[in-house]
Formats: C-alpha cells, sequence, structure tokens
C-alpha cells in the first residue's frame, strides 16, 4: 500500500462524509456521518454484528454508537476520533486513549446507574438503562475508537473487570484501507493456542499431500471452542452461511441437552466441525504425534450451531462442559485465491445438522445482480425544472459506487459520473430490506438493526417465492425509496430529539397501513418526489408516532420496545385518519393488483387461483387433506399460496425436520414453477401431510379440516 493509495481512500472516504451530509439536507454533524460511514464499512465487512448511532458527550464521557449481540451477552460501543484533516494525519497515542477511557466511563457509569442526569428521552440514557439492565447478562464488552487519522498504536491489552472481559479496538482510515483493499475481507483471526490455552491440539495430517490444501483432523475440547467464540463471536463465522439459529430448533436443544446431561457422549452423538485457514504452525508433541500450535484465519464453515450452542450452554446457563469434546476437520488452503470457490463447497456437502434456508443469499445472488443491472439501464425521469435524468446507483457490494468512478480517466468524466449517479440516489442491500419491510408494515423488524431486518427479508423473500425483479418492480422499489427518504428528512426537519430511525420506519409502515398500500407509488417515480397532501400527512402522523414509541408502558427500553410487534400493534389501536386530500389521491384495485411481480412473471397462473379460499391462521380448511388417501392428484394441484399455508402449518407443530421443510418449499417453488414433481418427491410429501393430520388431530380430536 502506497501513500497514494491511502490518501485517494481518504479523500474518497471525505467526499462521503460530505455527500452524506449534504443528502440528508440536515444539520448533522461531520462527526456523526463519519461514524455511520466507518460502522458500515466494519459490518459489511463482518468485523462488528450491526450498529446504532447515538452521540452523547459530557465532562469525561462520550459514546458515538453502539450494538448488542450474543443474544444480549456482548456489546459493542464506539467513539469517534474525528480530525476532518485530509489528507489524514497522525493521532497520538494520548489522544486514542483519552478516548478509550470516555468510553470506558460511559460504560461505567451505565452499569453503576450514574446516568439518570442524562436527558431522559434521549438515546444515550436508553443506552445506559438498557445497560444497566443488562449488566448480570453481559460478559465481553468491546470499545472501538474510530479515527480518520492514523494511529500511532495498534493494540491495547484486553482488561478483566469483574464478570467483565473488556477488549479495545482502534480503526484508523489506514487500518480500514487496508480492509477495503483487501476485498473487504475481515482480519484475519490469529490464534496462539499455546499462549491462550497452554496447550497445542494434537493432530492428524491426511495422507497424501496435494497442490490445493491439506487437511487435519483434531479433537478440541468444548471450553477451548467456547473460548474462541465468546474471544471472536461472529468473526469465527465470516464464511459461515447463517447466523446462530438460537436454542430454537431440535437440534441445537439436542445439543444444549447432550451436553448437560451426557457430555461424555458429545463427541459420538455429534458431527463436529469443518474450519478452514490460511495457515497452521505444526509441532512435535508427546511420543512424536504433530500438534497445531497457530491457526491464522481461522474459519468455522459448517458447525457454527454447533459452536454458538456449546458457547451459550457454558455462558448463559452456566453448565459445565468440560467432559464434552468436538472434533474437527481443518482444511488449510494453499491458494489463498481458492478460498471463494472451495469455502463454499465445504460448507454445502458438509453433513449439515440444520439445513440451510437463506443464508447463500449473498450480493451474487440473482436477485442482487438483476437490481443492479436494472439501475444501471432504467433512467429515473427528471425532476421538474431539471432537463437532466438520472440513475438509482444500487451498491451491490461495498465500495462499487466509489471504484466506478475512479476509474473514470478525467476529472470531466467524474463529474458526468457524479452528475448522472448522484450520491442521494445511491442504495445498498440493506436499504433496499429498509424499504421493502416498512412498506410491507414490518416496522418492529426494521428497528432491530440492518443487518437483522436484512436477513429477515431474505427469508421472507423466499418464504413467499422468489422472483426475479423486472423494471416494473424497479419503479415501485425506487418509489419506496424516494418515500422513505422524504420520511427521514421530514421527521428530522421537525427536531423531535432522538430515535429518528425508528420514526421513520413506523411512520412509513403506518402510511402503508392506513392507506391499504395504496399510495400511488407509480405517480412518485414519474416525478420523484411525494405530493404536497403526502408530505402533510407524513408531518402529522410522525408526531403521532413520536409520542407512541417515547411511551413504552411500564417504563419499558424506548429501543427495545420498538423491536416488539407489540409497539407496532398498540399503535394500529389509535384512532389515526389520513385527510381527503390525501385519499383523492390513491389508486384503485386494478393499479394495485398490476404491482404483483409473481403474478407478472407467471402469466400462465390461473386467473381464479388469487381467489381462492386461503386457509384459516390455525390450520383448518387445510385442503380437506383428511380425505384423500392417495396424495398424487393433489399435491401436483397445489398453489404456492397454499404450498405456504402448509408450510407455515408444519413449522408450528414443530414435529418436522428441517429436511421435511425443506421438501415442503421445494414443492412450494415447483408449484410456482409448473414443474411436476417426481413421483418419489409426492410419496415423501404425502407421509408428510398424512403426519401434519394426525398431529392436528391429536391435539383436537374433534377437529375436521372440512
Amino acid at each position: 500500500m502506497t501513500d497514494t493509495d491511502l490518501e485517494q481512500f481518504a479523500e474518497m472516504f471525505h467526499q462521503d462524509i460530505i455527500a452524506g451530509i449534504r443528502d440528508s439536507e440536515s444539520e448533522l454533524f461531520s462527526e456523526e456521518q463519519f461514524t455511520n460511514l466507518m460502522m458500515e464499512y466494519l459490518a459489511d465487512a463482518g468485523e462488528i454484528d450491526d450498529h446504532e448511532i447515538c452521540f452523547h458527550q459530557a465532562r469525561g464521557i462520550k459514546v458515538n454508537g453502539y450494538s448488542f449481540f450474543n443474544d444480549n451477552e456482548a456489546l459493542d460501543l464506539f467513539v469517534s476520533n474525528y480530525t476532518g484533516d485530509n489528507p489524514p494525519v497522525r493521532v497520538t497515542k494520548t489522544d486514542l486513549n483519552l478516548q478509550l477511557k470516555r468510553l470506558r466511563n460511559f460504560f461505567d457509569k451505565a452499569i453503576k446507574r450514574e446516568y439518570l442526569s442524562f436527558e431522559e428521552s434521549s438515546p444515550a440514557f436508553d443506552l445506559a438503562d438498557r445497560i444497566y439492565q443488562l449488566r448480570n447478562k453481559l460478559n465481553l464488552i468491546r470499545l472501538f475508537v474510530l479515527s480518520d487519522g492514523i494511529a500511532n498504536i495498534e493494540e491495547v491489552p484486553d482488561d478483566v473487570c469483574g464478570p467483565y472481559l473488556i477488549s479495545s479496538h482502534i480503526w484508523d482510515i489506514e487500518r480500514l484501507h487496508r480492509l477495503v483493499s483487501s476485498e473487504q475481507k475481515q482480519e484475519p483471526v490469529v490464534i496462539d493456542l499455546i499462549s491462550e490455552f497452554n496447550e497445542p491440539l494434537p493432530c492428524l495430517s491426511m495422507p497424501e499431500e496435494n497442490s490445493v490444501y491439506s487437511t487435519y483432523l483434531s479433537i478440541m475440547p468444548a471450553n477451548m471452542l467456547a473460548d474462541l467464540y465468546g474471544k471472536f463471536g461472529p468473526r469465527l463465522l465470516e464464511r459461515n452461511v447463517r447466523a446462530y439459529l438460537q436454542m430454537r430448533g431440535n437440534v441445537n436443544k439436542g445439543i444444549r441437552d447432550t451436553i448437560i446431561n451426557q457430555s461424555h457422549m458429545f463427541l459420538a452423538y455429534n458431527n463436529g466441525i469443518s474450519a478452514t485457514a490460511d495457515a497452521i504452525d505444526l509441532i512435535e508433541g508427546n511420543n512424536g504425534i504433530p500438534c497445531i500450535s497457530k491457526i491464522r484465519d481461522f474459519q468455522i464453515v459448517n458447525g457454527g450451531q454447533t459452536t454458538a450452542s456449546i458457547y451459550h450452554t457454558r455462558s448463559k446457563e452456566k453448565k459445565d462442559i468440560s467432559g464434552a469434546f468436538i472434533q474437527v476437520k481443518l482444511t488449510v488452503l494453499k491458494n489463498p485465491e481458492d478460498a471463494d470457490i472451495i469455502v463454499p463447497k465445504i460448507s454445502e456437502y458438509a453433513n449439515s445438522q440444520n439445513k440451510i434456508n437463506a443464508a447463500d443469499f449473498t450480493s451474487n445472488d440473482p436477485f442482487h445482480i438483476a437490481i443492479q443491472k436494472l439501475s444501471r439501464q432504467i433512467w429515473a425521469p427528471a425532476k421538474r425544472g431539471n432537463q437532466r435524468e438520472t440513475h438509482w446507483y444500487y451498491e451491490r457490494a461495498r465500495g462499487q459506487y466509489q471504484d466506478e468512478k475512479a476509474r473514470k480517466l478525467t476529472p470531466k468524466q467524474r463529474r458526468v459520473f457524479g452528475e448522472q449517479n448522484p450520491t442521494g440516489q445511491r442504495f445498498t442491500k440493506t436499504d433496499l430490506a429498509k424499504f421493502e419491510q416498512s412498506w410491507d408494515q414490518l416496522p418492529y423488524i426494521v428497528s432491530l438493526g440492518a443487518e437483522k431486518n436484512y436477513r429477515d427479508f431474505i427469508i421472507r423473500y423466499r418464504e413467499n417465492g422468489e422472483f426475479t425483479p423486472d423494471a416494473g418492480y424497479f419503479h415501485l422499489l425506487i418509489a419506496k425509496a424516494i418515500l422513505f427518504k422524504r420520511t427521514d428528512k421530514i421527521v428530522l426537519s421537525q427536531k423531535y430529539g432522538g430515535y429518528k430511525a425508528n420514526n421513520v420506519t413506523y411512520t412509513v409502515a403506518l402510511l402503508s397501513k392506513l392507506t391499504e398500500k395504496r399510495i400511488d407509488l407509480e405517480h412518485i417515480w414519474k416525478e420523484q418526489k411525494l405530493s404536497q397532501a403526502l408530505d402533510n400527512v407524513i408531518t402529522k402522523i410522525s408526531g403521532i408516532v413520536q409520542a407512541h414509541i417515547t411511551s413504552p408502558p411500564g417504563g419499558k427500553n424506548i429501543t427495545e420496545w420498538c423491536k416488539k410487534k407489540d409497539c407496532w400493534d398498540s399503535l394500529l389501536k389509535k384512532n389515526i385518519s389520513i385527510t381527503d386530500e390525501l385519499k383523492n389521491e390513491l389508486v384503485d384495485d386494478d393499479i394495485l393488483k398490476s404491482r404483483d411481480v409473481r403474478a407478472r412473471m407467471e402469466p400462465e397462473r390461473n386467473e381464479d387461483e388469487n381467489n381462492e379460499n386461503s386457509y384459516s391462521e390455525d390450520g383448518s380448511d387445510l385442503l380437506e387433506l383428511e380425505n384423500s388417501i392417495n396424495y398424487q392428484d393433489l399435491i401436483r394441484n397445489l398453489t404456492p399460496q397454499k404450498w405456504l399455508k402448509i408450510i407455515r402449518k408444519a413449522n408450528d407443530t414443530g414435529i418436522f425436520s428441517e429436511d421435511q421443510i425443506v421438501l415442503l418449499r421445494r414443492m412450494q417453488k415447483m408449484a410456482g414453477r409448473r414443474i411436476k414433481p417426481k413421483d418419489d418427491q409426492v410419496q415423501q410429501t404425502g407421509k408428510i401431510l398424512q403426519s401434519l393430520i394426525d398431529k392436528i388431530q391429536e391435539e383436537d380430536p374433534e377437529y375436521h379440516f372440512t
């Protein structure tokens, strides 16, 4: 990395901050934009799980952001050392330590409940109060100093304070540039087994070498694996295709029960983990047995559920896991460029205990590729008073926008690119999920944070039937983006004093609900702005929303209250109406139906499909399944909507394996694509449906589907 490369990256980063301030049309100061941008990079790279902006500064204390993770057992706190200088200047060790001290003081005040002098309606009070409420559950605290300068310190020793392990992390512009320039792969996890655990791992190597990889088999104590997950958290699972599923599935509960009741049998019952590494150090152990002493870039690609379940059983339930051991298959790739090809295949082919449902939905998924292609091809109509048409630029992967702009050879070409692709019309995968989920009236999911909301969006996309976006879908998506962004600006202008992100998603969701999704999105696309009537209603109901979300029942934490469905349900009970002026702008049933992209992609679907009676939520009207002895014709005639109801009911019973649920989802997709299932699929599905009938009638012998 040359100084010129760093300066160019710093300049682009600085321009992004300026653009963020300009796009928001607000009085937001640069430090907040810097903090948000820095945390977005870290979240994209997997260094942090998620993030929330929360600025507070007083004598001796300061915080700029936070993130709870690992089921609220771990906390990331962020503080910014923003200079605004470009080229970047060196930041002294004294300055960085001062920021760390201020951030640590904030945490200490929260734990000791010395935050009552904070403004009670502020996000900082909310954060401190949440830390206090979780003080007996938290065990890992990570303090981050973010700087746009060049740090003269790279590592700060860990500290143990009572029940808390406190680690400190310095992220300056130079370190961020290294992360981005290495294709945003997170910094490698390096494990020195001897220094951390006082012992290496005995192993057995593969009998024959090859030029692609080496594989080693080992047996790891459960406590060692739990320690590693406790220290590195989600970073260990960067290439694992799922987030931890919590203790919900039967498999994860089985892992927990085996550890608690039969820890000595865990090695026999569990499939173990598959991991990869860039390199390892081998030493000779007792009796000449090879042992692994150090592992570089340790990544668990299969067995994430086992790892997290072990950790939570020990840390959350305080159970002794010393009798449990896990088999480890460690594959060392000799060529780093092979990782993106080989690692997914290891994960795919491994004997997985929990089937993957949606985790492989990455930036390379056809959905994202199609959105990117449309965003480069479709010109948005020129705004009134302006002759220039523009693009809404979809940034499928972090940094695409700046990379494409930087490839323009002359200043004029870069200027033209900027005019055709305004930074205010750039949006990401998590932005897309916010737009869609808010419109779909899921503000409590959006309030979980960008990454968690994105994962939920993925699951819903697949459960409801996948589709390839077309121009019509893209137009509606951008209209929702305009609605969301304009709502954000209106809420900001009202100066409510905090919780803007929650207010915005709840306001958009409420608009969608009150209008039955009849807002004229087509007109918004054509005009590239909202009507005055819509602006006025947003201003009105955002005030109602703010009063609602900041008045949780029983004095609950406001941030947590916004994440609850009860918050949304109770908002809907209020007597809220829209103006007659806006009612006159709403679209009719024909336009509403024309928006269904799935219907456009399946013109051969029977017209009466949308008019069929759907199943009730309790499982009644389940297609008169009990009267079907031979499922052959029935299964082949079920519509995707009916399959979705069956899948939900099957999930609710909790008696079916992930393989069986996957088969039902496959049948749903085949129905949508008019593909004839094979005889063995029909036979297996028939058994599942019969078991579903038996289960429901077991719970209610008098119940009948008809």
